[in-house]
């Protein structure tokens, strides 16, 4: 039988935490980037003002 040492270096993984934090930090960082590019005098409305 294995003792508790052993079982734990088995359990190695991504723990559910890990992963939620990961999915909050690429959501605030791609809300970032939308609001840069799509808000006023920026990169999206300095292109589409250039062919008027």
């Amino acid at each position: 039988m294995k003792n508790i040492k052993e079982i734990k270096k088995a359990n190695k993984g991504i723990t559910l935490i890990a992963l939620v934090i990961t999915i909050i930090v690429l959501l605030i960082l791609a809300g970032v980037a939308i609001a840069t590019l799509t808000g006023e005098n920026r990169n999206i409305n300095k292109g589409t003002n250039c062919k008027k």
